[in-house]
């Protein structure tokens, strides 16, 4: 059987009322190919571009090894210059990619070449659009965004594949108690159905992102990602209307977050291994029951 993935909706253009109607209010990813069309990102933002605009400014980058159990999660592998960064992923395949940058912070002249799509919905946090940059091959482990915003995820200079799972789904992905995301032994591109049997029928979502498209990310969706080439992404984030979707993103972004680093510092790898068994006894349990029903 494996993991069962049926490709996303895919659209030119989208209305408000069908937007809302098919896609925002059941919460269902959607790639909307014209969106970003209407930008001036969409002819400047080569790589050559960005490297100009942002320079020299050093960058935290991150690998596809496994994290250090004692570390605080995002704790990123070495730095580098972002010029020399982009200079790399042109030149070669990479693990090394570059996690939530903020073009804010770093260069504000971005800002004025990218439009939140504001008549499809409501709620943007306009203050904290972050990019993503990866050299081919590189990939972001399974994860769900720990703020609960929907994203609207934008992508630039070549091609991405995308794997989405609903958050229903979570138990039997193998979730890691006190956290967003998943074992990071298994590879969801390739999973061992023996050692984790629970991702056998596990239902999702697949897509393959070009220069431009937009990924419409609905709040608690897992996704894997995986970048075909050198390129990069921009996410803007939106709330959901839901007061329990705002109360789960305060609870994940303090309580859990500070419970985990706390935990992960003082008892490190006993606590890494603790979640892990905790994580295949749970996804053990769902596959058992049946769920999700």
């Amino acid at each position: 059987m494996g993991i069962i993935l049926k490709p996303i909706d895919v659209v030119d253009d989208i209305t408000q009322e069908e937007f809302m109607e098919k896609y925002l209010k059941p919460r269902v990813p959607v790639v909307i190919k014209n969106m970003a069309r209407k930008w001036p990102a969409y002819q400047k933002w080569t790589m050559e571009y960005v490297k100009e605009v942002v320079g020299d400014v050093e960058v935290p980058l991150y690998d596809s090894k496994k994290a250090d159990p004692a570390a605080p999660i995002n704790t990123p592998t070495t730095k580098m210059k972002f010029a020399d960064y982009i200079d790399l992923i042109q030149r070669e395949p990479t693990d090394l990619r570059i996690f939530f940058f903020d073009p804010i912070k770093h260069a504000n002249k971005l800002m004025d070449d990218f439009i939140a799509p504001k008549e499809l919905m409501g709620g943007f946090l306009d203050k904290y659009p972050s990019m993503f940059f990866g050299g081919k091959s590189s990939v972001t482990f399974l994860h769900f965004d720990i703020d609960m915003a929907h994203i609207f995820h934008t992508h630039f200079n070549g091609r991405k594949h995308v794997k989405l799972f609903e958050h229903k789904w979570k138990e039997r992905l193998y979730r890691l108690p006190y956290a967003t995301y998943a074992l990071e032994d298994y590879d969801i591109d390739n999973p061992d159905f023996e050692k984790y049997p629970a991702l056998n029928g596990v239902e999702g979502i697949e897509c393959f992102l070009e220069h431009g498209d937009t990924l419409f990310m609905p709040t608690g969706w897992w996704h894997w990602m995986k970048y075909l080439d050198g390129s990069f992404s921009i996410s803007l984030r939106a709330w959901d209307k839901s007061w329990a979707v705002k109360a789960h993103s305060i609870w994940n972004l303090t309580v859990q977050r500070k419970f985990d680093d706390i935990m992960k510092s003082n008892f490190k790898n006993t606590y890494m291994e603790w979640k892990e068994k905790a994580a295949m006894k749970t996804a053990e349990m769902a596959l058992k029951r049946g769920l999700p029903k």
